[in-house]
């Protein structure tokens, strides 16, 4: 998911080719102040899952299909994915990998009795998303015997610091080095000359460079925001209001979310009656939503680029003595506690925490001379009323992700925060 700053230029997704994607997905990346769970981006700070800060509620909205940033064929490829049936093992969605263009890696084939010189090079963990996602990434590693040693350099969201990491750690005697980007382009040249010294897989967010051996996302924001929009016309009759929050403008992936939404709001004569930036702050979405009940008399319809700040959403509508509409949020234990204990009618798309564990999974392979997709997409599951109940683990903390996957992980729940 520090959050979102507006970029200068768009980011626009390739076709299938095994080019890295400078977006990502996500969804999960990501989203915009200290809470968000899931956006990508080019941007300093940003992360997906990341908070950034930045972004202005006075900016223009997008408007969706003739966004700079959208992509219809990459629309299309990550709506098709969305539904497309995962390869692997069916309790291990962190193993899954969909409509996969195996790359061969024989050349980096070792002893792994040897013992393993695991390196990861972060952007940072400055957010509960990436919290989350660096206890699933720990605990991984020890699963695995083989990894005798596993450095973590912290890039605290700078890009000087990030560069200066990498060349540490190509400097050491790492076999893998896992890269998770600050940023997209200023992190590409660094990526690319770690690239000509060890087996490197990127994750999380992309850079401009097919070097790496795999890179590791879900399947994208054009499925999350499809996800929620299409379950908003699902439950809405047309012209139905319908409030928009976003977190921040001018970033790939909360861009595509909000064009594959508006595409399905018009499609469906949903009628968008607010369209504001909350820079993930929970009292101006409070604002928001309890301006536009006032100025409108009643919403019909919440959709949300990210869940961070959901609770306070559903705060506008019980003060104004209203029940609360369909509403749309992510997997944080907050929002699917209030979902259960107040009976909303909910979805809540994810941008999964338990790709964390496939960058460990994948440097074993590589390291063991298996294939590995070029191009590792993995699922991108959606929280439904029919799985509220599975993912909304008791005595875990309040932003605990619940798409982790890491109950059957050393350690887990203590590790987590859980009781």
């Amino acid at each position: 998911m520090s959050r979102p700053t507006r970029r200068t230029r768009p980011t626009r997704p390739t076709r299938p080719t095994g080019r890295t994607r400078r977006t990502t997905a996500a969804a999960a990346l990501c989203a915009a102040a200290l809470l968000l769970a899931s956006c990508s981006s080019d941007k300093p700070g940003e992360s997906a899952g990341g908070p950034a800060a930045g972004g202005s509620s006075s900016a223009p909205a997008d408007d969706g299909k003739q966004s700079e940033f959208f992509d219809q064929a990459e629309y299309d490829r990550q709506l098709g994915l969305a539904t497309a049936t995962p390869q692997g093992p069916a309790d291990k969605p962190w193993e899954q990998m969909l409509e996969p263009q195996l790359a061969d890696t024989a050349q980096y084939k070792k002893d792994l009795s040897d013992g393993v010189h695991l390196c990861f090079s972060n952007a940072g963990v400055f957010n509960p998303w990436r919290q989350v996602g660096m206890k699933n990434m720990k605990a991984e590693v020890k699963l695995h015997k083989e990894i005798t040693d596993f450095t973590v350099l912290d890039a605290q969201g700078k890009d000087d610091k990030q560069i200066s990491d990498i060349q540490e750690l190509t400097g050491k005697d790492c076999d893998a080095l896992i890269v998770s980007p600050n940023t997209t382009a200023t992190l590409t040249p660094a990526v690319e000359e770690a690239c000509g010294k060890v087996p490197v897989i990127v994750f999380d967010r992309g850079v401009e460079t097919d070097c790496a051996v795999t890179f590791i996302n879900p399947v994208g924001g054009y499925a999350y925001g499809a996800a929620a929009a299409d379950f908003l016309v699902e439950k809405v009759k047309p012209k139905g209001k319908i409030v928009a929050l976003r977190i921040s403008p001018g970033v790939d992936v909360l861009e595509t979310r909000w064009s594959a939404a508006k595409i399905a709001f018009d499609k469906a004569g949903l009628d968008v009656v607010e369209v504001k930036f909350t820079d993930g702050d929970p009292s101006k979405t409070k604002s928001i939503v309890s301006d536009a009940i006032s100025r409108h008399g009643s919403v019909d319809g919440v959709w949300m680029d990210a869940g961070a700040t959901s609770l306070a959403a559903i705060e506008a509508f019980e003060d104004a003595g209203q029940d609360v509409p369909p509403i749309t949020g992510e997997d944080q234990q907050d929002f699917l506690q209030a979902w259960k204990d107040k009976g909303l009618t909910a979805i809540a798309p994810t941008y999964p925490t338990f790709q964390w564990r496939t960058p460990v999974i994948a440097a074993l392979r590589i390291l063991n001379g298996e294939q590995v997709p070029k191009e590792w997409k993995l699922p991108q599951p959606t929280v439904t009323q029919d799985t509220l109940d599975q993912y909304l683990q008791s005595g875990m903390p309040p932003l605990h992700y619940a798409m982790c996957g890491c109950a059957d992980l050393p350690g887990f729940p203590k590790d987590w925060g859980g009781k």
